[in-house]
């Protein structure tokens, strides 16, 4: 009966605030479907870790399930790792094969987060807080938990939260952004299919290459870009067919189970809920919205240069960030209510897998670069 009394006082403003949060993120999963996989569990991860005493988190000097997850998979960085793996199992690179060009879109739409990084640093962050607050920008969550993890620990709830909550309002923010950049004309142009397919050595030597080549240029993106690309070389080998099917399903459903409620079990109302949280949130939306424009405006940028029947749908642009497929099935429906018919898919699809490698490079630069700058 104490222990009910004192569970009862123990209540404060805060915690019913994180109450209702927790709420909205599994309404948002349950109602609207966004990224339910995601969402839910951090929601109730994050009423979990603020009932009175917070049992689940640590009792007494003694871990709770919470601590345990965090110590195994965030703190160590294997959740993010283990989830690239099976990203990468996901990834077909053949559209992107077929149309090299989109590759620069995932570099261009990667403007955003080094604008924020700028903005971050103005409004008083460090500069390694602000680079963890514009990796928001790529939509890339493991990428965002792997930096924070690295440059700015403190924030890694907000940061974790805004990378995932940003990803699954994709459909929300993209359409207007991009209606704003383009005018009807250009979201109806039609884009001619390459169907060859990519040969088979080269699906096998791409990510062996391009882990290669990352070891060298930014030795310290490899656990990110390497984990990618060893699940893509097992999807892609044709011998492994039955553990590229575990690394889909099992191993992404188990992992990002796990990582969510280990996130909501972050989010504490005291660390949680103070004007810095409320800027990164707000900092992390830029970061989203110009990451999105720079992706379109450098596709319209490029049809200047190219001949009529050669022009690029600036739509494109936009999936050059890293919500793979989602950017992508947007855009195609953007396609297709403006012109019924208009089938762009798989040059989305391009660009929104070479923004997924875009997203981790920028992150491997940022890791490598970052330290040099504030020595």
């Amino acid at each position: 009966m104490q222990d009910v009394f004192i569970g009862f006082t123990s209540i404060t403003w805060k915690m019913l605030v994180m109450y209702g949060i927790g709420g909205l993120l599994i309404w948002l999963a349950i109602k609207k479907q966004y990224e339910p996989m995601l969402l839910l569990p951090i929601g109730f991860g994050s009423i979990l870790v603020n009932l009175p005493l917070a049992i689940a988190w640590e009792h007494e000097g003694v871990p709770g399930f919470l601590r345990i997850l965090y110590d195994a998979g965030i703190a160590n960085e294997l959740f993010p790792l283990l989830i690239f793996i099976a990203v990468g199992a996901m990834i077909d690179f053949g559209p992107l094969f077929r149309n090299p060009l989109m590759i620069f879109f995932g570099a261009a739409a990667q403007f955003g987060i080094f604008a924020t990084m700028i903005i971050a640093t103005l409004l008083g962050f460090d500069l390694k807080t602000a680079a963890s607050i514009g990796i928001i920008g790529a939509a890339d969550g493991p990428t965002a938990i792997y930096v924070a993890n690295k440059f700015a620990r403190d924030y890694l709830a907000p940061i974790s939260v805004a990378a995932y909550s940003y990803m699954s309002l994709v459909p929300i923010i993209q359409p207007p952004v991009i209606r704003l950049l383009t005018t009807k004309q250009e979201r109806g142009i039609h884009m001619a299919l390459h169907e060859k397919p990519a040969p088979h050595w080269l699906r096998i030597l791409f990510p062996i290459v391009v882990t290669m080549t990352a070891g060298i240029v930014a030795p310290i993106s490899v656990p990110l870009v390497g984990s990618l690309m060893f699940g893509n070389l097992i999807r892609e080998s044709g011998v492994l067919e039955r553990l590229s099917q575990f690394a889909q399903n099992e191993l992404a459903y188990l992992v990002t189970l796990l990582l969510g409620i280990t996130i909501g079990g972050s989010m504490s109302a005291e660390k949680f809920l103070n004007w810095q949280t409320l800027l990164i949130l707000a900092m992390g939306l830029v970061a989203f919205v110009f990451d999105t424009a720079g992706g379109v405006l450098f596709a319209k940028f490029v049809n200047l240069f190219l001949p009529h029947e050669r022009k690029i749908n600036p739509m494109i642009g936009a999936c050059g960030i890293s919500a793979f497929p989602m950017s992508a099935r947007v855009i195609q429906k953007m396609a297709n209510d403006e012109e019924r018919g208009n089938i762009i898919l798989m040059q989305a699809i391009g660009a929104n897998v070479s923004g997924q490698l875009g997203s981790i490079i920028a992150g491997g630069l940022v890791l490598a670069l970052v330290p040099l700058l504030v020595k």
